[in-house]
This record gives structure tokens, C-alpha cells and sequence, in this order.
């Protein structure tokens, strides 16, 4: 199966996990495609300024490829500064959110799967 750019369902979120701004999430596959072993895999696109508020996982993980731009990302008690490249990891029972600060859009690979 391919699937091709512009084809993949796009919505708009409106103050995710009670962030600012909005987040546009372009889900690549659908939890059947998965297998029904996650919920997510999908690019979050965050416009400066715009966050995913702070928020708990339990049951499933979650990982961010930064794919572009700049995020302050808070892991548990602890705030980083993320840049291209970097990967996040938040097993169940640990919390994390971010927020784009840079001047570009902040442009993640997201995916939660389940534990």
C-alpha cells in the first residue's frame, strides 16, 4: 500500500489537552492499520505560539519526531528546548506537553501506541 501526500485526513484541533492555538493533525494511518495496537500516527503541525497542554498517558506510550521548527516541551518536571531531529519518549504514567516558540511552524511525527 502507498498512500501519497494530500491524501491523508486532516483536522483541526482547537486548545489541545487545554493548550493555546490549534493543532493540525494529518493522521498518516488509522488505528486499524495499526493493528489496533495504537491510536495515533499522524504529522502535528503547531503554529508559533500554539501548544498541547500538559497531560498523563497510562496505558499507552507517545513519541515525537521533530520534523521541523522549535518546541519548549515540558517531560514530567523537567523543560527542553527541542529542535529537528530530537525524539521524544512518554511511557504510561508519565506526562509531558509542548509549545512551539520558534518563528516557523513546529512540525511533529506523533505516534501512541498501546502498552
Amino acid at each position: 500500500m502507498i498512500k501519497r501526500k494530500g491524501s491523508f485526513a486532516q483536522e483541526r484541533v482547537d486548545r489541545m489537552r487545554d493548550g493555546d492555538g490549534y493543532v493540525t493533525v494529518e493522521r498518516l494511518l488509522t488505528p486499524q492499520e495499526l493493528y489496533e495496537k495504537g491510536r495515533l500516527y499522524a504529522i502535528l503541525t503547531l503554529e508559533p505560539g500554539s501548544s498541547i497542554g500538559y497531560h498523563l498517558h497510562e496505558g499507552e506510550m507517545e513519541s515525537f519526531y521533530v520534523a521541523g521548527g522549535e518546541a519548549e516541551y515540558i517531560d514530567g518536571d523537567e523543560t527542553v528546548t527541542l529542535l529537528p531531529g530530537d525524539v521524544t519518549l512518554t511511557l504510561s504514567g508519565e506526562g509531558h506537553s509542548v509549545k512551539s516558540i520558534g518563528a516557523a511552524p513546529l512540525v511533529l511525527v506523533a505516534q501512541i501506541l498501546y502498552k
